[in-house]
């Protein structure tokens, strides 16, 4: 079925950024609600998408392709990169996470009020990439997405960040820019090794596309033979696949990002304004884990397999190391990035168990996650609008001062550490079930993972009882500052509550779009 409403969803927010463009200063009250009224119009198309997708169905649908460019590789192969869109279970959970995050974030953009039309232009930029991303059936076209949402996000930390904002944006860029070379080094070699198998086939003219559907189903791509390369290994003994799947691997694990790849992302939180840092929390981290499952386990799922105990690893390190960083920091912001990096971990374990468990496990904790850091950010982000302090000594007894915003960061809190009833729960539960229950992973590895789970209710909890309990105590003049919860910062926060809750409660509200999409990769 080919509709067009896949297409909205990247054309909405760039015809109102051109909008926010060409409309002159003198409207400059206008741009933020562009924005929102953008954000609104896009999450309705998607509750359609949503509404007439067919759940049982494990393939892409909403289908829409075009010709975009060809290019004659010799007499007798064309090499063709169309513009194809699509959704299956498993990026539709994303791209309903994705409207929802932006809309909240850009009704936290309201209180910029420094270079309007260049933030709001850049907002609905880095919207319409991300949407591309997640909706991208065509591997090339995924890249183009993928590489352009660097550029808005650099500017949107680098201009509106904090003190140190020209390094965190610089770091940001190099590390991400980094992990998209090592993807477009697979790209290339993809071509390459189809290009030689075209001139030795039967077939008067053949034509290779980046589809991932055909992709998917091709287990000789990136043969080393196919690749002619005179040495059947590359880099340390191991085949061409296997390197390939290893640049693919650590091309996405920055952008997740897992440890040691993870050092840009505490810079780029603490010196992010707080709706940057929740587009970074919530989306932008979940497209690393997608990239891993679409690409590198689909086209290469036999190497996938082989390193399963490397990826849980890799996961467990991240868990762990992640929790004991946030344990020990007195930043509030800096506390929550690192507890991303520790969050995000479970995604890794959840992939590497190879079973239905673990998979609809990773997906449903990269949702849970982009819900809960979401709220984390935005509850951070009020404290440090009004007091610009963001240490967590600084403030004691807030309950009895500001009710409404200790509900919601008990909500935020208590489901990031996995409380039952709450969504963080389920995702934890599901990863580390799934790991338990493989045949590829050791099991010491989901058994270790249970420690982070205790670490990260310790770092919450202490967290929780310094700056909530006990009698109200802060600096003089943040007394007049400290004031509970605006109305829109209720419908921001309640929002996401809301959502925690339903899913925690009702996980079968997320899980039912993604389980039959996720058992036909498994297959």
């Amino acid at each position: 079925m080919e509709s067009g409403i896949l297409s909205s969803l990247i054309l909405l927010p760039l015809v109102g950024s051109l909008l926010i463009l060409i409309l002159p200063r003198a409207y400059k009250n206008f741009y933020k609600w562009i924005c929102l009224i953008t954000q609104i119009l896009l999450l309705i198309n998607v509750t359609t998408v949503l509404g007439l997708f067919d759940r049982v169905n494990p393939e892409y649908q909403f289908i829409e392709h075009s010709e975009w460019f060809r290019l004659a590789l010799g007499s007798k192969s064309i090499l063709s990169v169309d513009y194809i869109l699509g959704v299956d279970g498993l990026s539709v959970s994303l791209v309903m996470l994705s409207s929802i995050v932006f809309l909240v974030a850009a009704v936290a953009s309201f209180g910029i009020t420094y270079r309007e039309k260049t933030y709001f232009s850049l907002f609905l930029l880095l919207t319409a990439s991300v949407f591309g991303c997640f909706l991208a059936v065509d591997f090339f076209l995924f890249f183009v997405f993928f590489e352009f949402m660097l550029l808005p996000m650099y500017f949107l930390i680098g201009i509106w960040g904090g003190e140190n904002r020209a390094y965190a944006s610089l770091k940001f860029f190099i590390y991400t820019f980094a992990g998209s070379v090592l993807i477009l080094v697979v790209m290339i070699c993809m071509a390459i090794s189809h290009q030689d198998e075209f001139f030795t086939s039967e077939y008067a003219r053949l034509v290779y596309s980046f589809d991932f559907r055909t992709l998917k189903d091709n287990t000789n791509l990136l043969d080393s033979s196919i690749l002619s390369i005179k040495n059947p290994v590359l880099i340390w003994g191991l085949p061409a696949r296997d390197c390939m799947f290893l640049l693919l691997l650590i091309g996405f694990g920055i952008k997740m990002p897992v440890v040691p790849f993870h050092t840009w992302l505490p810079d780029a939180h603490v010196e992010a304004p707080t709706p940057v840092s929740v587009i970074l929390a919530g989306i932008l981290l979940k497209i690393g884990g997608y990239g891993i499952i679409r690409v590198a386990y689909q086209v290469l799922p036999d190497v996938a397999e082989k390193y399963a105990v490397l990826i849980g690893a890799l996961g467990l390190v991240s868990i762990i190391y992640g929790a004991l960083n946030a344990l020990n920091q007195t930043d509030l912001k800096k506390m929550i990035a690192y507890s991303s990096v520790s969050h995000m971990g479970f995604v890794f374990i959840g992939i590497s168990a190879f079973n239905s468990i673990g998979f609809n496990g990773a997906v449903f904790q990269m949702f849970s996650h982009g819900i809960l850091s979401s709220m984390l950010f935005l509850t951070a982000g009020v404290i440090y609008e009004r007091t610009h302090d963001r240490n967590i000594s600084s403030f004691r007894g807030l309950a009895k001062k500001m009710p409404v915003y200790t509900l919601m960061v008990a909500v935020a809190f208590f489901g990031s550490l996995g409380l039952p009833s709450l969504s963080g729960f389920i995702g934890e539960f599901l990863t580390l079930h799934g790991g338990f229950q493989s045949e590829h992973l050791p099991k010491i590895i989901p058994l270790l993972g249970i420690v982070g789970i205790v670490l990260s209710a310790i770092y919450f909890l202490l967290t929780f009882q310094r700056m909530f309990f006990g009698e109200f105590h802060t600096r003089d003049e943040y007394r007049t500052l400290l004031k509970d919860l605006t109305k829109t910062e209720i419908f921001m926060l309640g929002s996401l509550a809301v959502m925690t809750i339903l899913t925690g409660v009702w996980p079968n509200l997320v899980i039912r779009y993604i389980n039959s999409s996720l058992t036909e990769i498994l297959k």
